[in-house]
């Protein structure tokens, strides 16, 4: 019985970068439904996960791990502040970097949400099989280490929106 010849792929279709992307899009916007049916925006959702579990971090940072430009982050920060989600601290040793972090209260708030991204995440792995998906997500680590831009200890100078 004589198969069919594959398809020729288009560029984008096995091309690393495009692949993670339309992934993480599709992936994220599942998602960013549950999130906004729970009251927060994607970009508040995106920050309240960032910070909750974890150590404070300049704005820089998280503007990175937000993929959101530094400006909007520190506009959202204002709002979040103002609901008592998050709180500003100082540096201990650079005066010209803030650092944030997760309020108790903000904790409590997403702290629902979390356990839903779980769920989320498992019924997108589930077909992968856990030890395929552990070894994804490590290499996903390895890839944002290897290619992170901005140091982990200052901030961007990106200032367009």
């Amino acid at each position: 019985m004589a198969t069919k010849p594959a398809k020729p792929l288009r560029f984008v279709d096995d091309y690393l970068p495009a692949l993670l992307a339309q992934a993480s899009q599709l992936i994220s916007t599942e998602f960013h439904v549950v999130a906004r049916q729970h009251g927060f925006s994607v970009s508040e959702w995106r920050v309240m996960a960032s910070l909750a579990g974890g150590e404070p971090i300049s704005i820089g940072q998280l503007a990175q791990v937000t993929v959101t430009k530094q400006p909007t982050v520190t506009r959202l920060l204002d709002r979040m502040e103002s609901k008592g989600q998050v709180e500003r601290l100082p540096h201990d040793s650079d005066r010209r970097i803030t650092l944030v972090r997760i309020t108790r209260k903000g904790a409590k708030t997403v702290e629902h949400l979390m356990e839903l991204a779980r769920e989320h995440e498992l019924r997108v792995l589930e077909p992968f099989g856990l030890l395929r998906a552990e070894e994804l997500k490590i290499t996903l680590r390895q890839m944002i280490e290897l290619h992170a831009r901005v140091p982990l200890d200052t901030e961007t100078d990106e200032t367009e929106e």
